[in-house]
This record gives C-alpha cells, structure tokens and sequence, in this order.
C-alpha cells in the first residue's frame, strides 16, 4: 500500500456533516480529538467516509486485538449468533461463556472464579463489591495517576485527571491515594533509585498513623498507568507490594484492562513483575472489540450468595466467542508478535526521536508504548499532525501520545508508523 494514505482535506466533507449531526444530538461528554469520523476497517487500517486512509495505533483505546474483521473472529461471532443470541448468563449457564471461564482460570493457573460484565469499569465496581462483602473491611488503595474507570465507584479510585471527578462529589468513601514510584517521576522529589522504597515507606507512614491495615480491603493498581500516561513502576516493586499486602490480609487488585490479553508481551502485565494478584480484571482487548469484561478472583474470595452482584448482559455468548476466537489467535501467534513488532517499534520511535526538541521519553512494553513530550500543547500538537499524516493515535496524561496498535501488525506496518509518527513530531519541534 504505497499509495497516499490521507488524499483529502481533514476532515472532508462528509465528515464535517456528520460532525455537524454528533454536535447537534449527542452528550457533550463526548470527547472528540481530532475530527475522524469512521467508516470501516481492514486489518490494522481505517477509512474515513471521506476516503481517507489511516494506520490505525490506538486500536479504540487497546481493544481491537485482532485489528478489524480478522476472518477467525467473524466466524465465530456469525456461528455464535446463528445459534444462540442472548440468555442472561446471570441466570442461567451456556456455552460459551462457560468453557471461557474455564479457559481463563486455566490460563492463570486454576483456582480462581470469573465473574462476568460488559467493560471494564463494570469489572472494576465487581471487584469493589467482592472486595469489599469478602473482607468485611471498608478501605481501599489506590495510586495517584490511576485510571479504573468513570461509574461513582471505580471514579473514587482514578485521580488520572481531576476532569473526571469534578463535579460529583461525594464519591465513595474510603479511598486513600498513594504516590506511583514511577522512576521517570518519582515522588516525594527522591532520586529515580529511591522511587519504589519512598512509596514503600509512605504506605508503612499511613498504616501507622491514620490508615489501619486491618480495615484496608484492596489495594488497586494498574501494572502500567494507562489513562495516567502509559508510566511505568520501578522494578521490583510490585512483589515488594505484593508481600507488604499479604502480611496484613490486603488483596491485590491488578487491573490489566489495558495491560492484559497479551499487549505487553504476555498475557498479563504483571506476568512480568512475578506476581500472582488476588484479583485480574481484564476487558478491552479479551473479545476484539466486542463488549465483554472479567473479574477473576482467588476461589476462596468467592463467599457472596447468590444475587449479592449480578448483570443482565454479561457473559454475553457472541462476545464469548469472540473472546475465544481472540484468545485462539493469541495463544497462537499474537502475543508473541506484540512483543517482537513491539520491541522493533520502540527501537525505530528511539532512534527517529532521539535529539528531538520536546521529546522527553520514549517507553513501552510489547504493543503498548508512550511518546512523551515537554508539554501538553505540543503533545496536542504531534497527535494531530500524526492524525494528517495518517496515523490514528492518543494522548494519555498530561503530555504523552499513546500508541496501542492493534496485535497484528506487521513489521512492515510498524516501520510504517514509525516514521510518519517521527516524521509529525519533529515537524512540530521544528514549528512547521
């Protein structure tokens, strides 16, 4: 495809009249960055409905594993759909929600239970309440700079952004804040070194003042910020957390919502950091691009009655089966290819970036890698000339551009990326 990508003006009218209709009828809670208005995809590719085409690096927000209309999953979705639409998996027990929890607590080792939604936030208010019932503790953790989503519970735990929390007050209460030992900004003003030891010692500073460990439930992290701009902990720190919370009876919430069904590399995040969690909350990437979540707990934590949480769609069997479909392709090929196209994608970003005024880090891990910039102006600003060039891409945090393609790209289409990616960056340093 070595035709040009974007032969238009941006955005082209059609889109500018479908623009028109989204701002006369649609909730001003929208977000809309730049204007891309979809018609349909290939592979890792979009169109407008101008003509357009893009490369597609933000995979809507982490969740197009397979890219688009990947001939597996469709398959899947059509036979599944043919045969059974929709019985409330609350209810009543099918396939192929059943064989998938079976697969899931397979693939994390066994003796855990699922617990089935629609998104993430939906995993994340299940593990709240099951946190919470379990327990019988009311306090929670969480780290600055998380995101677990926008309904009033896991609004309580993000701090990514005060946008998302202005405005509705009172959230739920008992939630306490800690700093992220993240190196490339580590708290307290400590040096980069002394990053995962401050946090430590922090949290051991609350659970003798005002905190008791006794009454904290869970402590909910995220094994790569996402929302909070794609930051990542200090090595070792997490099983050093994950031993400090066993001592007092604290469950670890790994929210890989973003993280997981293999964009890092490997099915889970925190696969990485050597830590098992109590709790893994997976949504996004585990179906497609079909709605479905997962809380995934240590069986023993499973001590609700029956009714105490339920849902009236989720489990739903055709995102089943496009969750199964999906993990068929991982298991087969996907995530090893995230971590091979991944590593060639961060080496091409570095090399391309490197001495760019405004660029100050460029990170990742598998398919999941951050651009970050001196400001968020000209984070803006490099995340709409990409947009120009072709190339659909986010921001996260106050000044990183995120770039979460879709697990099948190839490294040709990587190379691609790359460069009109460097190529928008440097035009931007160099105010063109």
């Amino acid at each position: 495809m070595n035709e040009p990508m974007v032969t238009s003006p941006l955005p082209g009218p059609r889109a500018k009249a479908l623009l028109e209709r989204d701002r006369a009828v649609l909730s001003t809670s929208y977000v809309r960055p730049y204007p891309f208005v979809p018609d349909r995809g290939e592979g890792v590719w979009l169109y407008d409905v101008d003509g357009n085409r893009f490369l597609d690096f933000f995979a809507g927000i982490a969740v197009n594993t397979t890219g688009y209309g990947h001939p597996r999953v469709l398959a899947a979705v059509e036979a599944q759909a043919k045969k059974l639409q929709h019985v409330c998996f609350s209810d009543f027990t099918h396939e192929p929600t059943l064989s998938l929890a079976e697969r899931l607590v397979e693939r994390l080792g066994g003796g855990y239970r699922v617990y089935f939604g629609n998104s993430g936030t939906e995993a994340v208010e299940a593990a709240l309440k099951l946190a919470r019932y379990h327990t019988r503790r009311p306090y929670f953790l969480a780290f600055t700079g998380a995101f677990h989503g926008r309904t009033l519970g896991s609004l309580s735990l993000t701090s990514s952004s005060p946008r998302y929390r202005e405005g509705f007050a009172p959230l739920l209460p008992g939630v306490v804040h800690v700093p992220f030992p993240s190196p490339a900004d580590p708290p307290f003003g400590v040096a980069p070194e002394h990053a995962a030891q401050a946090v430590l010692e922090h949290l051991d500073h609350l659970f003798k003042t005002k905190l008791p460990p006794a009454e904290v439930a869970a402590f909910f992290v995220e094994p790569i910020q996402g929302e909070g701009g794609y930051r990542f902990a200090a090595p070792g720190f997490f099983k050093a957390l994950k031993e400090k919370l066993d001592r007092h009876g604290i469950l670890l919430v790994a929210d890989e919502i973003q993280t997981g069904a293999g964009r890092t590399g490997t099915f889970l995040a925190m696969e990485q950091e050597g830590v098992t969690p109590d709790v893994v909350l997976l949504a996004k990437g585990l179906a497609s691009g079909y709605p479905i979540s997962a809380a995934i707990f240590k069986a023993e934590l499973s001590s609700w009655p029956p009714g105490a949480h339920g849902t009236t769609f989720g489990g739903h069997p055709v995102a089943a089966a496009a969750a199964h479909a999906t993990l068929d392709l991982l298991e087969a090929e996907l995530i090893e290819n995230a971590a091979h196209v991944g590593a060639l994608l961060l080496e091409k970003l570095r090399a391309g970036l490197e001495g760019v005024p405004g660029v100050r880090d460029v990170r990742g891990r598998g398919l999941l890698l951050a651009i970050e910039y001196a400001d968020q102006s000209t984070r803006d600003a490099a995340v709409r000339r990409a947009f120009e060039k072709g190339v659909l891409t986010l921001g996260a945090g106050e000044r990183a551009q995120r770039l979460t393609p879709p697990l099948v790209l190839s490294e040709a289409e990587a190379e691609l990326g790359a460069a009109l990616v460097v190529e928008a960056a440097r035009e931007v340093s160099q105010g063109a």
